[in-house]
Formats: C-alpha cells, sequence, structure tokens
C-alpha cells in the first residue's frame, strides 16, 4: 500500500511546485517596480507551497495507516484523493491565468498612460514652437537648432499630433525661417529645397553642402595610364584611391604635401583637375572615334579634353564657349593635355544652327543657377531670387532647341544630344527637357547608362512630364558625395518635325530679301555719288541724264557764240 502511494504523493508535490515557475515566467521584465512586486510574490507563494506540501505528506502518512472499510477497495481511494488533486490544480491554473490577464491589462494601461502623457508633453512644447518669422527669436542660432529638431519629429508624425498643435503650413514656415537662419540661406531657397525633398532629407541635402566634396583629378588617357600616373603621384607622398568603379580615369585625393594642381605630372598634361559630377556627361555623350562633336559650353575644358581622350584625338570637336576670356583657359588646357583634333570658337550657342550644323554629337551643360555647387560657391545660399531663375530658364530652352538643331539625325554612329546642369531644380532640369520634347517632336529621351544616380521626376508640384523623364538622372551631395547634377540624353530620330518647313522657308525668304536690297542700296549710293568707282552698268545709267543735260546745254552755248561773233564783225565795219 505505502508503494503504490509513493508516486501520488510525488505528483502532488510537483503539482505545488509548477504554479511557482509559471508564475516567475510570466512576470513583465521591461518595469522594474512590477518586477521587484513579482518577487515578493514568489517568495510568499514558496512559503505557502512549502506549507502545503508538509501537510500533503502528512495525510499521506496518516492514509498510510487507515484500514480499509466497507469494502472500499484500495483504487477507489487512489481515486478519490486523485480527483482532489486534480481540483486544487485547476484552481491553481484558472487564479494563475487571472493573474497573467490582470497583469496584462495593468501593463498595457501603463503604458498607454505614458503613450499619452508623451503627447501630452509633445504638444506642450509645440505650442511655444511659432515664435514669427519677423521675431526677434529667429536670429538666436541655439534656439532655431532646438526649434528645428522638434519640428522635424513632429513633421515626422503629424498625424498623431494633427488638431492639437499648430498646423502644417505654421510649422513649415517656422522650419523655414529657422534653417534660413541656422544656416544662413535666403528663404526662398529654402523654400526651393524643401519643395524638392521631404523635410528630413533637405534637412540633409542642406548640411551636405556645408562641407566641400573630395578632391578629384581625371587621368588623361592621351599621355599616360591611370596606374602609372598613381605610382608618380604617391611617390611624390600623394595619399590617394580610385575613384569608384563607374569611372576608370578618376583618382581621389586624400592628402598631397605640394599643391596638386603645381606638380610636374599637372604641368606635363597627365592630368586635368575635375570634379566627379562632370565626368557623368560625357560618359552619357559617350563619342567614339572619328566623329563631329559640339560642346556648346566648353570653358574650362575639363568635358572637352574628355571628349578628346575619348576620341582619341581623331574626327573634329568644337570647343565652343560664349566668353572670350573664358575661352583662353579652355585653349590653354586643351594645348596642355595635347588634344590636337579640337577647334575653339566664341560664339552664342543660340547662333549655331546657323553657324554650322550637321553634328554627330552634341553637349550642352547649360549655364545654371549653382544649387548642385553650394559647397563650392556658397553666394548662391542668399543670391538668387525668383528673376535669376526666370531668365535661366529661358536661357536654358533656347540652348537645348539649337542644340537638338545643331545635330543630325541621319548620322550613322550619333544623333545624341546631352543636357547636364550642376542644379537641382526641377524648372531648370525636367521642365526644359519637358520642353523640348514638346517644341521638337523629333527627338526621344532615351537611357543615359550611368549605373547609379536617381530617376528624373515624372511628375512634379502638380505637373506631370512625359513617363520617359525617368531616364534622367539625379545625383545629390547627401547622396553620391559629389556635387548635384542632372543628366538627360535625347536621341535625334528625323531631321524634320511639323512647323520645320515653314521655318526653313521664313529663313530661305530673309536671305533672299538680303540679297535684293544690296543693289538698291548701291544705286543710291552711286545717286548720291558716294561711291567713287561704280560698275559699268551703273554708269551707263547715271551718265546718260548728264549726257542729255549737255546736249541741250550746248545749243545755248552756240547761240551766245554766235551773237559775240556778229557783234565783233559790226564793230569792225
Amino acid at each position: 500500500m505505502p508503494v503504490t502511494k509513493q508516486p501520488a504523493k510525488t505528483a502532488v508535490i510537483q503539482k505545488g511546485k509548477r504554479p511557482v515557475t509559471s508564475k516567475n515566467k510570466g512576470r513583465d521584465s521591461k518595469r522594474s517596480k512590477k518586477q521587484s512586486s513579482s518577487e515578493e510574490d514568489s517568495e510568499i507563494d514558496v512559503e505557502e507551497e512549502m506549507v502545503s506540501s508538509e501537510a500533503e505528506i502528512m495525510e499521506d502518512d496518516f492514509e498510510s495507516d487507515v484500514t480499509i472499510e466497507d469494502g472500499e477497495s484500495g483504487d477507489e481511494k487512489m481515486q478519490m484523493f486523485g480527483s482532489d488533486d486534480d481540483d486544487a490544480e485547476m484552481m491553481d491554473d484558472n487564479f494563475d491565468v487571472e493573474a497573467d490577464d490582470s497583469e496584462e491589462d495593468s501593463d498595457k494601461e501603463l503604458a498607454s498612460e505614458d503613450a499619452d502623457e508623451e503627447d501630452k508633453v509633445m504638444v506642450e512644447d509645440t505650442s511655444n514652437l511659432i515664435i514669427g518669422v519677423d521675431s526677434e527669436g529667429v536670429t538666436d542660432v541655439g534656439a532655431a537648432q532646438q526649434r528645428i529638431q522638434k519640428i522635424v519629429a513632429i513633421l515626422g508624425n503629424f498625424k498623431a499630433y494633427s488638431g492639437q498643435g499648430p498646423s502644417r503650413s505654421e510649422l513649415l514656415r517656422q522650419l523655414v525661417a529657422d534653417l534660413a537662419a541656422y544656416y544662413s540661406y535666403s528663404e526662398y531657397m529654402i523654400e526651393k529645397i524643401i519643395q524638392i525633398f521631404p523635410v528630413t532629407e533637405a534637412i540633409e541635402f542642406i548640411e551636405a553642402n556645408e562641407t566641400p566634396r573630395p578632391v578629384t583629378i581625371r587621368v588623361n588617357t592621351l599621355k599616360t595610364r591611370r596606374r602609372d600616373l598613381a605610382q608618380a603621384l604617391i611617390s611624390r607622398g600623394v595619399n590617394l584611391d580610385p575613384l569608384d568603379k563607374w569611372s576608370p580615369v578618376g583618382l581621389q585625393i586624400f592628402d598631397s604635401p605640394v599643391p596638386i594642381g603645381a606638380t610636374p605630372e599637372y604641368l606635363a598634361g597627365h592630368y586635368m583637375l575635375q570634379s566627379a559630377a562632370s565626368f557623368l556627361p560625357v560618359m552619357t555623350l559617350n563619342p567614339g572615334d572619328n566623329e563631329r562633336v559640339l560642346d556648346m559650353s566648353a570653358a574650362p575644358g575639363g568635358k572637352s579634353t574628355y571628349i578628346a581622350a575619348l576620341m582619341r584625338n581623331t574626327g573634329i570637336l568644337y570647343a565652343n564657349d560664349p566668353s572670350r576670356d573664358r575661352c583662353k583657359s579652355l585653349a590653354a588646357n586643351i594645348h596642355r593635355l595635347g588634344v590636337r583634333n579640337s577647334v575653339v570658337c566664341a560664339h552664342d550657342g543660340r547662333e549655331f544652327p546657323g553657324v554650322i550644323g550637321g553634328f554627330d554629337r552634341v553637349l550642352l551643360d547649360a549655364p545654371c543657377s549653382g544649387t548642385g555647387v553650394i559647397s563650392k560657391d556658397p553666394t548662391v545660399k542668399m543670391s538668387k531670387t525668383e528673376e535669376d531663375f526666370r531668365r535661366l530658364t529661358h536661357l536654358q530652352k533656347e540652348l537645348i532647341l539649337a542644340a537638338i538643331d545643331s545635330c543630325d539625325a541621319n548620322s550613322k554612329t550619333g544623333g545624341i544630344i546631352v543636357y547636364s546642369t550642376c542644379s537641382v531644380t526641377v524648372e531648370e532640369n525636367e521642365e526644359v527637357v519637358q520642353y523640348a520634347l514638346l517644341k521638337r517632336p523629333n527627338v526621344r529621351l532615351v537611357e543615359a547608362g550611368l549605373e547609379f544616380g536617381r530617376e528624373g521626376f515624372p511628375a512634379f508640384r502638380g505637373k506631370s512630364f512625359h513617363p520617359s523623364m525617368k531616364l534622367a538622372r539625379r545625383f545629390y551631395p547627401h547622396v553620391h558625395n559629389m556635387d548635384g547634377f542632372f543628366v538627360a540624353k535625347l536621341k535625334k530620330v528625323s531631321n524634320k518635325y511639323p512647323g520645320s518647313a515653314a521655318k526653313e522657308e521664313g529663313i530661305k525668304s530673309d536671305v533672299n530679301n538680303v540679297s535684293v536690297a544690296k543693289p538698291s542700296a548701291t544705286k543710291a549710293n552711286v545717286a548720291n555719288k558716294n561711291v567713287t568707282k561704280p560698275n559699268a552698268a551703273n554708269k551707263q545709267s547715271v551718265t546718260k541724264p548728264n549726257t542729255t543735260k549737255v546736249n541741250v546745254t550746248k545749243p545755248n552755248a552756240t547761240k551766245v557764240n554766235a551773237n559775240k561773233r556778229t557783234n565783233k564783225k559790226t564793230r569792225s565795219k
């Protein structure tokens, strides 16, 4: 009998210990107060279980001495004890579940109370964020920085605070004022940047403009190789690395004991000091051997000499720049780098369809606002106005049409126009390309051929552009660690487009009018006797009236002479 009851006694003891472990596991370890209270409860539970286990052991010992009476079997007696233990176990389990549920409910209540308190604190903070754009508090740089951080946090999760504090427009106005004061920008420029990027990324872009971009050089493959140049510069103590996998001719300079623009290798024309972003338009243009290429805005010559290197000094390169002063530096770099296939000229780019055309490829790095190179030219922060952007976009639209008209669609290898700017604004980039697509239906946007860069904007602030605008590429200093740049590649599929015939007829009529006007001017000059040597035809037409006059006056002169002779005869008689 005692042997058969020992497993039941063991089971009771184990069942008594199990609730202790479940309670210890069910405690919330995230809150220190709850944890300390749970430890105290667990100690009390352990003591109670120890007492209950001792009482059960005493009951088992007492039952072992009791004789079986009234026909009850030992199995029935065991079933009776077993059912009591099961009831106790169920009660303990129910108590544990209810305790765990109550603890979870209390935790949720505490979490919701904490969240409400945080929201309340944030709303209280936002009530003091709007100080007014014209307030003197904007000039306090430290306070402006704190407000910038708070406003950015609120705008990042504005749905949680909508209707409980300042409106979104008020927060944005205050943010623009604080950013302009903290980073020394005009509010107009800050608004331009915030329109392009989300608030957090706009601040990253502004921060990136506060640090200079890495110094990079381009190896002149007409005179040397990148490996040989790197070894020569390293021997002079220059710390450098290859630029990246996307450029086989770029080197990044980290440190140099001598000015990198005054080494013997530089003077010998082995490399060109050039920003990494300016490699991209030439790589997109991808000129080949024996082609006719036009660089419409070439000075100071970084892109033109790169084009000549890719052409391996074959074909012909027209390096044009409207400024004669800038053409001097352009010619100097062309001579230093050993370029022999180029012609330097100083024409207005808008005149090029009339000056010369039929190019296989045309590169237009258009004049722009420079919003992508603020780290090089900090004056852009305050100097650019709405009028500047209006004037620049008008010029860019004229230049891109001239570039398209200067390209030959029947070229076997080209028919390519590349448009690029060192600006990040949409007015100077996507809108200009969209204008060209509308005015010249004979061109198409094609892949730029670059392995990286963000896509162009297919839409912006309610304006929709051509779906192929995604093929253009954008580059940012805070993303790619290079100057802000925009590159678009156009393919000219035909030299004719609707309206081109009327345009050609208008040009011919203008030429005819000019040729007809020249003889009339000559006749007028001859009539006024301003031309000393008139042609034979003019002599005849002009001298005939004079001869008639002479013929008319001759009889008069004869009559006078005859009268004189008769008078003399009468006197002599």
